[in-house]
């Protein structure tokens, strides 16, 4: 990438983002809430700053972030499924590392709208947007077409397991197209790259190295 670097993060964008979070959300390995972090930021901003913009100058998500474990719930009307695909694999992530997934998607969002660069038809994973306004537009482009007595088709596609399957050589590519600051982009190819999921049954515990998929519960998932 030869784009110019984006800013340092600020004192203010890092107070903002931890005071979003729910300290009564499970926490990830090493068992901190978001609680510990506001308070710990509260006394040492500058410090607690400085970590992250390091993160940003040296384009590296730390390996102690990028592990997560992973927590099956059964989805809604298949407890008596025998499929493993029965349950939906909640990511239990360090917050430390959820701070900076989701300084570094607000950075790339701001990217994306102030340049245009995102199609106004699209609805899901847009802040202010939801499935709401996409059923009133088709409303609304289904309605303008049948008042001049043409034809209506309307296709539904549903993506199994999207999250399971996004594929990070073409997530990279989409942010190289869209001129993504290279130190953005740098930090997102190291988020990518060395992740970890491990799962706890019982007393048996096992770890595996993943190389798709974006993590559910993760900040910037969805926005990926």
């Amino acid at each position: 990438m030869h784009t110019p670097d984006d800013d340092i993060f600020t004192e203010q964008e890092l107070q903002a983002v931890l005071e979003k979070f729910d300290p009564r959300k499970a926490p990830g390995e090493d068992a901190l809430n978001s609680e510990v972090l506001l308070h710990t930021f509260s006394s040492f901003p500058i410090l607690f700053t400085q970590i992250y913009n390091d993160c940003l100058r040296k384009e590296l998500f730390s390996e102690q972030w990028k592990r997560s474990i992973l927590l099956p719930i059964v989805k809604p009307g298949k407890e008596g499924s025998s499929e493993a695909s029965k349950y939906r694999l909640i990511s239990l992530l360090n917050v430390g590392g959820k701070v900076l997934e989701k300084l570094l998607i607000d950075r790339i969002n701001h990217h994306l709208y102030s340049n245009s660069l995102l199609n106004k038809n699209q609805y899901g994973f847009l802040p202010q947007k939801g499935t709401v306004d996409a059923t009133l537009a088709a409303k609304e482009f289904a309605r303008a077409q049948l008042q001049q007595k043409n034809l209506v088709i309307m296709i539904s596609l549903d993506v199994k397991g999207a999250f399971d399957a996004a594929w990070w050589p073409s997530m990279l590519r989409n942010l190289r197209d869209l001129l993504c600051p290279r130190n953005l982009y740098n930090l997102t190819r190291s988020y990518f790259s060395n992740r970890v999921a491990i799962f706890h049954a019982n007393t048996h515990t096992v770890e595996r190295k993943v190389s798709m998929l974006c993590p559910q519960c993760s900040c910037c998932g969805p926005g990926f």
